[in-house]
């Protein structure tokens, strides 16, 4: 029985060592343009050698003279290079790529059995890439491909689609790349929309103190920031000729621009030996305005896109990473048709002229953009990384394809679209500043709050700070972060993210540009607008106002303000002064409203006027009656007005029917004018007035809207959902 029990032990041990053994990853590199999005998850995988063995292997066009003999800088890198395969065949023709793939088919078995990888990463869609995938496949090795679903132009999208079908594992890098793998019936529970992996270091190192010493490096002295080119034009296999074309109007139209340009030479696809050609008979290599390179870093090529004038050619670089720094971008041809863009790109897809060309030049060049994360928020490696942690290395090593009859995946999309796509929210209020992570569904995950600070420094100080954490968390809550919403008071220019005039509670909040330091901050789209039109905007995606097309949201809070739904879509006026509610007069010699003129509702109905009512009646000794608890320190509320009138207080009770009535008339005005459904009464107060403001307007409407109903919103906190759904709500218009 003693041998029983050690032999068990021994075995669960065993066990134990089993589950923890290390992951050994084989990460294969063709080309200086997928190194720089597998060098981030190589440096991800070597930094926790208690999870991952890496091994590497080059081939490609990093092992030739002519492109740079670029695996150097993975030997600078500090990687250490487990194999060398020379797989190209020279040639200048599309032969000499398939001979290519043949010649590496031929050599990476012996690779593989030796590594005797547990899984593959292959990045993208050239034919390297093809080779590497068929190999894996055909040798029982699992397969993680990066930059799955995604369409551009050219023969590429075929490749990369044949590789989807090769792999177990995607990591992708938008959700329209998701969905296409879904509807390629790509197993849903092993696609992990990731974000692009270069975009982890091009967004840490964007800001580099030495980048002007860069620039100069690579063109000259003399040249300032945002007045040069970056130009990258490769070969289209499909179509070569008119590639070929298309790249000499391109340098004679730079020629004529007469701007520095840093010009890289193409890849090695096929037609590009003819490309130099053409270079090289225009004297690009001699020009004075011309530096022509076969390689840069990628760190310091960060820094020359991220600074320059404009970009042009047909390089993905140009619709991915040119975007998170607001580059202007030319597109020239086809070669990256049906890729997602920001609104930096400019696209000529018929680039038959030098004119055309030219005038893209003259639209773009200076320009500057919003910075886009369409493909990345910079956190793809963690989210890698924990993916190859779950890979269950027991589970069956062959495929399983989702087919529509058997499972419905977009159904199951829907469900993961709703749970992780997610919106910063900020309220910025008189008193404290807070930001939460708000999903799709109207859930806040998680919340954040600090006293706001007095000052304009000190406060967007704190809301970067605290979207910055909410940020970090939201990687670990599995949150997707689509941008940021700002909630504010005062009057607000939701088309340049500015608040015009702020209110009394929020002091220096005035002409301020709120969307240009968060968004340059965080590299995420940024939506602004006042509290009493989010609260509008919160009734029309999570509450009362859900479906329908007019209705009125009125918050009564310290303030009265509110928010008007018009054919579905939120009224801002010509001065973006509409729905300031709080302000609709209802008497010519009213109480003194905080905006300066008399006999506004919110002199006479909002919490700050029934506090100032209550205040009178206590100093008189009118407000406490028998039964009533009041505390001789404590302060004197809107809440003790209420409280006296429930208990009979019969001035306490005319002060609040007062109030009801006045706010009631106020909205008949808004009825009598752009005649809603529905009326959402918003706020602490909007229990006690529903039912009288039901009453006033049963009583004094014009008859056709006597019946309009009035409810109270059963949202608990409207800023915050309201400056979500700015975000969200944008999502969801691109996505479907």
């Amino acid at each position: 029985m003693q041998r029983n029990k050690e032999k068990k032990s021994m075995e669960k041990m065993g066990e134990s060592n089993q589950c923890k053994r290390k992951l050994r990853v084989c990460v294969a590199t063709c080309n200086r343009a997928d190194y720089s999005k597998l060098a981030p998850i190589m440096s991800g995988i070597k930094s926790h050698p208690e999870d991952f063995e890496l091994e590497v292997v080059v081939l490609g066009s990093h092992l030739i003279d002519d492109y740079g003999n670029t695996f150097r800088m993975i030997e600078q890198d500090d990687f250490d290079i487990g194999s060398k395969l020379h797989t190209i065949v020279r040639g200048e023709d599309e032969a000499a790529m398939v001979e290519s793939v043949g010649l590496a088919l031929v050599k990476l078995p012996d690779v593989i059995q030796r590594l005797k990888p547990d899984i593959l990463v292959v990045h993208g869609d050239r034919f390297d890439a093809l080779a590497l995938a068929t190999a894996a496949a055909l040798m029982n090795i699992r397969i993680l491909h990066l930059e799955g679903g995604e369409v551009s132009g050219t023969i590429d999208d075929s490749i990369r689609h044949a590789i989807s079908k090769l792999a177990h594992y995607h990591a992708c890098c938008t959700r329209m790349a998701e969905q296409h793998l879904i509807a390629m019936c790509e197993d849903h529970s092993r696609i992990l929309l990731a974000g692009c992996p270069s975009y982890d270091k091009l967004l840490l190192s964007h800001h580099r103190e030495d980048y002007m010493d860069i620039i100069k490096s690579w063109l000259d002295d003399k040249v300032q920031e945002g007045d040069y080119i970056v130009a990258l034009q490769h070969p289209v296999t499909t179509n070569i000729q008119h590639s070929i074309k298309i790249y000499g109007l391109m340098l004679d139209a730079l020629i004529s621009f007469n701007k520095k340009t840093l010009i890289l030479f193409p890849n090695i696809d096929a037609g590009s030996k003819e490309m130099v050609r053409v270079m090289r008979r225009k004297g690009i290599e001699q020009h004075p305005n011309f530096r022509a390179v076969k390689h840069i870093p990628f760190e310091q090529f960060i820094q020359l896109v991220s600074h320059a004038g404009c970009m042009i050619g047909n390089s993905s670089c140009g619709v991915r990473e040119a975007g998170a720094f607001g580059t202007p971008v030319i597109n020239l041809g086809t070669r990256q048709t049906g890729r997602e863009t920001g609104e930096n790109v400019l696209h000529v897809r018929d680039a038959d002229t030098h004119n055309k060309i030219y005038h893209a030049l003259e639209l773009q060049f200076g320009k500057r953009y919003p910075c886009s994360k369409i493909y990345g928020d910079g956190n793809a490696v963690p989210r890698i990384l924990k993916f190859l942690r779950s890979i269950d290395l027991d589970e069956p090593l062959q495929k399983t394809f989702c087919f529509p009859p058997v499972k419905d995946p977009i159904s199951q999309d829907i469900d993961h679209i709703l749970e992780t796509q997610s919106a910063l929210a900020v309220d910025l209020g008189g008193t404290n500043l807070r930001v939460a992570i708000v999903c799709m569904r109207g859930t806040i995950v998680k919340k954040y709050s600090q006293p706001n600070p007095k000052t304009f420094e000190a406060r967007m100080e704190l809301i970067l700070k605290m979207c910055n954490d909410a940020m970090r968390d939201a990687v670990g809550l599995n949150c997707r972060i689509l941008g940021v919403g700002v909630s504010t008071g005062g009057r607000v220019n939701p088309q340049d993210g500015v608040v015009l005039h702020s209110t009394k509670l929020i002091q220096e909040w005035s002409s301020v540009d709120l969307r240009t330091p968060i968004s340059d901050a965080l590299h995420l789209p940024v939506w602004v607008d006042n509290d009493g039109n989010c609260a509008a905007l919160a009734e029309r995606k999570f509450g009362h106002g859900k479906g329908v097309e007019n209705f009125v949201t009125v918050i009564t809070g310290t303030g009265i303000g509110g928010g008007i739904i018009h054919h579905n879509e939120l009224v801002h006026g010509s001065t973006f002064c509409a729905a300031e509610l709080g302000h609709i007069m209802v008497s010519l010699e009213g109480p003194e409203c905080m905006c300066g003129s008399r006999g506004c509702i919110e002199a006479y109905a909002s919490g700050m006027a029934l506090q100032r009512e209550a205040k009178k009646l206590h100093d008189e000794d009118l407000l406490k009656v028998e039964g009533m608890d009041m505390k001789l320190s404590e302060p004197i509320t809107a809440a003790h007005l209420v409280s006296a009138a429930k208990m009979g207080n019969s001035k306490a009770d005319a002060v609040l029917t007062k109030a009801a009535t006045a706010l009631g008339v106020g909205i008949i005005n808004i009825l009598h004018i752009v005649n809603p459904s529905q009326v959402i009464l918003s706020g602490v107060l909007a229990s006690y007035y529903q039912a009288p403001v039901q009453h006033v307007i049963s009583q004094r409407a014009l008859f056709s809207v006597q019946n309009i109903k009035v409810v109270t919103s059963d949202l608990e906190e409207p800023a915050l959902l309201g400056a979500a759904s700015m975000v969200l709500d944008y999502a969801t218009r691109r996505i479907y």
